[in-house]
C-alpha cells in the first residue's frame, strides 16, 4: 500500500494580503489584552455570533451569549483568571482561503508587569478566524493545557 500526502492547503501568500494578517494578528492581542485587563466584552469582541470556543477544561461554549459568560466568570469580579495575567505569541499565520485563517497562540504566564513566570508557554489554542464584511471573526477556538 502506497500512502501519499495528500494536497497542500495554505493559499499562496500573494493571495493573503500583509493587511489580512496583521488584522488577524490583532484579533489575538485584542483577547490577549481583555485577559490582562480584566475586560471580558474585549474577549468576546471578536467572536462570530455562533462561534465555537473549547477552553482547557475541555468544555465547549457555542454562540456569544455563552462565551459572554464564560469570559465574564473568568475576568468578572471574583472571576478565577481576574488576577492572572498572560504573553500570547503567535506562532503561525495560515491562510487556507482568502477568507480563512488558521492561526496558533502560545500563553505564557506573566506577573501583572509582564515577567514571565514560566520559562515555555502553558497553553497552546488554535483558532479559525474568517473574514466577513471585511472583518475578521473567531469561528473556533480549541485552547490546550501543555504540560510543564
Amino acid at each position: 500500500m502506497t500512502i501519499s500526502p495528500g494536497p497542500t492547503t495554505s493559499i499562496s501568500p500573494t493571495t493573503s494580503t500583509a493587511a489580512d494578517e496583521a488584522a488577524v494578528r490583532q484579533v489575538i492581542a485584542d483577547v490577549e489584552t481583555g485577559l490582562n485587563t480584566n475586560d471580558a466584552e474585549l474577549m468576546t469582541r471578536h467572536f462570530a455570533a455562533d462561534a465555537v470556543a473549547v477552553g482547557v477544561d475541555g468544555r465547549a461554549n457555542v454562540g456569544r451569549a455563552a462565551l459572554d459568560a464564560a469570559h465574564l466568570a473568568a475576568v468578572g469580579p471574583g472571576g478565577f483568571l481576574r488576577d492572572q495575567f498572560a504573553r500570547y505569541s503567535v506562532v503561525d499565520v495560515r491562510f487556507v482561503r482568502p477568507d480563512v485563517a488558521l492561526v496558533r497562540k502560545h500563553a505564557a504566564a506573566v506577573t501583572a508587569d509582564g515577567e514571565a513566570l514560566d520559562l515555555d508557554h502553558t497553553m497552546s489554542a488554535l483558532y479559525v478566524l474568517t473574514r466577513q464584511d471585511g472583518r475578521w471573526w473567531i469561528a473556533a477556538r480549541q485552547n490546550t493545557l501543555v504540560a510543564t
